[in-house]
C-alpha cells in the first residue's frame, strides 16, 4: 500500500505532532482490569470486548498511555475488523503511579509476556500484537526472545515507528534541532520522578534534574540502575530489538517513515541478516514519528489501514 499525503503533510516534524495537537477518536469505552505481577506490582488494562476470538494486544510509546489517540485510532480500526483489543499501560503510565521503585524501560518483556498470557488465558484462538515507538521496540523485542517457543497461537505483528537501535536514537534525539520533543518528554518524565522520589528517597533523588538534556543522562541516572543495567549503554545493547529481529518466527511488520525525527540510521535495517526470514521492514517517504496522517472519510490514518491489510494477509 503506497502511501501518499498531502504536500503540507510531507514533513516529519509536521507528521509527529498534527495528531497529538489535533485528533480526535471516538470509540466504545473500554472495561478496566488491573491485573498483579510477581513483584507486588501492578498492570493496568483496556479491554474492548465483542465476543470475537482474535485478540490484539496494543503497547503504547514512551510516557504514552493506553488512550492516545493513536491507540485508540487502531484499536477502532481492530474492532472494525472483528478482533477484540486489550490496550495495557506500561508501568507508572495511564494516571496511576505503580507501586515499585521501578516503572517502565524499553526491554520489560517480561510485564507484555504476562499481559499476553494474561490475554491467552481468556480462551483466545487468534492473537496479534501491535507496538508504537518504543512499544513496537518491546514487541519485537519479546518476539525475537521467545524464538520457537512462542505460543502458536500468536500469528503475528505490526510495530510502528521503531527506535529498534536504542543506543542510536538517543543521540538522535539529543540533537539541537531535536530539542522540543526531549524537553517534552523530560518534563513528563520529571514529574513521574518526583512522585517517586517522595516515596523511595533512599533510591531516587531528583535534585539537578534540570541539568538533564539527554535520554544518555536521564537512562544513566534513573533507568539503568532502577532496572538492573549497569549503565545507559548497557541498558540500550540488551533492550535494542534489533539484535533479536532474525529471531523472529512469525510474520512481523516494521514500519519506519524515512523522515521519522527520532530514528538513527540503524533502524532501517536491509539485510536480511539483520531482519531475519519473517520481519518485513516498509519504510514510507513520509509519516513521521507516529504519523502517517490520512483524512479519510471513516477516520482511519494509513498506518491503521497498513495493519489491517497486512493482518487480512497472513490471516
Amino acid at each position: 500500500m503506497y502511501y501518499r499525503p498531502p504536500p503540507w503533510l510531507r514533513s516529519g516534524h509536521v507528521q509527529s505532532v498534527w495528531p497529538t495537537l489535533f485528533r480526535k477518536v471516538e470509540t466504545v469505552s473500554p472495561l478496566a482490569e488491573v491485573i498483579q505481577t510477581d513483584d507486588d506490582d501492578e498492570l493496568h488494562l483496556d479491554w474492548y470486548r465483542q465476543g470475537s476470538n482474535r485478540l490484539a494486544v496494543v503497547s503504547h510509546g514512551l510516557e504514552g498511555h493506553s488512550r492516545r489517540p493513536y491507540v485508540l485510532g487502531l484499536t477502532r480500526a481492530l474492532l472494525n475488523d472483528g478482533w477484540d483489543v486489550l490496550a495495557w499501560n506500561f508501568r507508572s503510565c495511564g494516571g496511576v503511579m505503580n507501586r515499585q521503585p521501578r516503572f517502565y524501560h524499553s526491554g520489560a518483556t517480561a510485564d507484555l509476556e504476562r499481559v499476553i498470557n494474561h490475554g491467552l488465558g481468556q480462551d483466545y484462538a487468534t492473537v496479534f500484537l501491535s507496538g508504537f515507538s518504543m512499544g513496537g521496540n518491546l514487541t519485537l523485542l519479546y518476539l525475537g526472545q521467545q524464538g520457537e517457543r512462542l505460543d502458536s497461537r500468536i500469528c503475528g505483528a505490526v510495530a510502528y515507528s521503531v527506535p529498534c537501535d536504542l543506543a542510536g536514537s538517543a543521540e538522535v534525539l539529543a540533537r539541537p534541532s531535536r530539542r522540543i520533543y526531549m524537553q517534552r518528554f523530560l518534563r513528563d518524565l520529571h514529574g513521574k520522578m518526583h512522585e517517586k522520589a517522595e516515596k523511595f528517597p533512599h533510591l531516587i533523588d531528583v535534585s539537578g534534574f534540570d541539568s538533564i538534556r539527554t535520554f544518555r543522562e536521564f537512562d544513566d541516572r534513573y533507568t539503568a540502575p532502577l532496572h538492573g543495567f549497569r549503565d545507559a549503554e548497557d541498558y540500550w545493547a540488551q533492550c535494542s530489538a534489533l539484535h533479536d529481529l532474525r529471531n523472529i518466527r512469525v510474520p512481523a511488520l516494521m514500519l519506519n517513515a524515512a523522515d521519522d525525527p527520532f530514528l538513527s540510521e540503524k533502524c532501517y535495517p536491509e539485510s536480511s541478516k539483520v531482519l531475519g526470514q519473517h520481519v518485513r521492514l516498509e519504510t514510507p517517504r513520509w509519516g513521521g514519528h507516529v504519523g502517517f496522517v490520512e483524512h479519510a472519510r471513516d477516520g482511519y490514518y494509513w498506518s491503521e489501514r497498513r495493519a489491517i491489510a497486512f493482518l487480512q494477509g497472513i490471516l
